[in-house]
């Protein structure tokens, strides 16, 4: 079972995804912090107002003789009179045998619990402070004091109000910030994949510029570029043209070489021939042999040097208009009709001249077998890789399935009453491969061989 591979991200990806999980992680944190800040100052304000009312019911318990500014009203607050409103005091004298207790309105004949009793320690003056369950199963907030008057008497005293507003409230602003930080999280990540893409944009023309080198519509990479992308420019341009010129090196040495070698083999072969003897026709053979073999070599290393030069592309309609043309004079004592068809603006990712080596050779041999009729169809192929197609149909006698593989090899000539080295079918399965494309052999509907090229386009 193979794996999947995945695809690394883009720049782009990683720097959206970072900076997206960083803001997600900063307005998390900060949200949790308010919230949490929030609460802290919400229940202390609540404490602080429930102390207020505390101390004023203190004071009035420990002034001798007065007892009205405990009376329903005295507070300043409405809803101790109203009945279960969620505010309450309680007074309870705990000195007798049977406690005497003294209420606000809102209690309506109902109690509040002790928290002595529930088990909360004192803090510092002997205030208790905790949470309870309250008249109709209300949570409640209390806090109580016990103090000594004057005459001995111990009172217990108590303030509690309900806890609901206080979530209430903090729950209205949880919902208030959850909101503003999602609209915050929104613009935030807008103004991430803005400023991602402006910052990138220099990349982008940079990937452009190497684009067009390669489809062949410039030279070298052009314009003004920042100064953090100015020197990669530069170093580009340099490989390039450092590129093109080892290219041109090595052609020029090949060429010398195939003069070098092909005038002393043809000396040899024709001296040879002019002797006459058996030793000197085995030698003339071998030397024919040794040519072709020679320009076979020397032609697939000018094929290979041209392949690697970047930036080079080949209009295929006038290259196969032009050898459409030359076919025709070439057969035209047989009276074959060469036939075309080529897309509009389909362009060939290589050298002309390999391009001419291929379609011609094809063309030739389509040529040579055919009774009265080529035709040759060039068109783009839909698919992940920018590639071209060119087939090439004759009328001729076809060739069995088991020698076509045979055909495309170096040197093989099926029928020798035919003129040729046998190299040109390999020469164009050669070219062919050194530029990522192919050959096959297959029927023709016109009853000969059909032949289709397949080479990257631009």
């Amino acid at each position: 079972m193979s794996g999947v591979v995945r695809q690394p991200r883009s720049i782009a990806t990683r720097l959206l995804l970072s900076a997206i999980l960083c803001s997600v992680l900063i307005l998390l944190a900060a949200g949790v912090l308010l919230s949490g800040i929030y609460r802290r100052t919400t229940e202390q304000a609540f404490d602080q107002r429930i102390d207020a009312y505390l101390r004023s019911i203190v004071a009035d318990v420990m002034t001798p003789g007065d007892e009205t500014r405990t009376a329903p009203g005295q507070l300043g607050e409405p809803q101790f009179e109203l009945p279960m409103s969620g505010w309450y005091w309680q007074i309870t004298r705990l000195d007798t045998e049977k406690p005497e207790i003294k209420a606000s309105r809102s209690l309506f004949a109902s109690v509040l619990p002790r928290l002595a009793d529930l088990g909360v320690s004192a803090g510092i003056g002997g205030t208790r402070r905790g949470l309870a369950t309250g008249p109709e199963n209300q949570p409640i907030r209390i806090v109580e004091r016990e103090i000594e008057v004057a005459d001995s008497a111990v009172y217990l005293v108590q303030v509690a109000a309900t806890t609901v507003d206080v979530e209430y409230d903090i729950s209205q602003f949880r919902t208030a910030l959850v909101t503003t930080f999602a609209i915050l999280a929104l613009a935030l990540a807008g103004a991430t994949v803005l400023q991602v893409g402006y910052g990138l944009r220099p990349l982008r023309r940079l990937r452009e510029e190497v684009g067009a080198i390669r489809r062949g519509e410039s030279e070298k990479i052009g314009g003004e570029f920042s100064p953090d992308l100015a020197p990669l420019a530069g170093e580009l341009n340099l490989l390039i043209a450092s590129n093109r010129e080892i290219l041109d090196r090595a052609r020029t040495h090949v060429g010398n070489l195939a003069h070098a070698l092909k005038t002393p083999l043809s000396v040899i072969a024709n001296e040879a021939r002019a002797e006459g003897s058996p030793l000197a026709l085995k030698v003339a053979e071998q030397s024919e042999i040794m040519r072709n073999q020679v320009t076979w070599y020397l032609d697939r290393a000018r094929a290979a040097a041209r392949s690697g030069v970047i930036g080079s592309v080949t209009e295929v309609e006038p290259v196969v208009a032009a050898l459409v043309r030359t076919f025709e004079k070439i057969y035209d004592e047989r009276a074959v009709e060469f036939i075309s068809s080529v897309e509009k603006g389909l362009r060939f990712r290589g050298e002309k001249q390999d391009f001419e080596e291929m379609v011609g050779n094809l063309l030739d041999n389509a040529g040579k077998w055919s009774r009265s009729r080529v035709e040759i169809r060039a068109a783009a192929v839909p698919g992940p890789r920018q590639m071209l197609e060119i087939v090439i149909d004759d009328d001729g006698p076809g060739l069995p399935v088991e020698q076509r593989a045979a055909a495309l090899s170096r040197g093989r000539r099926l029928d020798e009453t035919r003129p040729g080295s046998g190299l040109g079918l390999s020469i164009v399965v050669d070219l062919a491969a050194l530029y990522g494309g192919s050959v096959e052999l297959g029927d023709s509907p016109d009853g000969g061989l059909r032949a289709r090229l397949g080479l990257p386009s631009a």
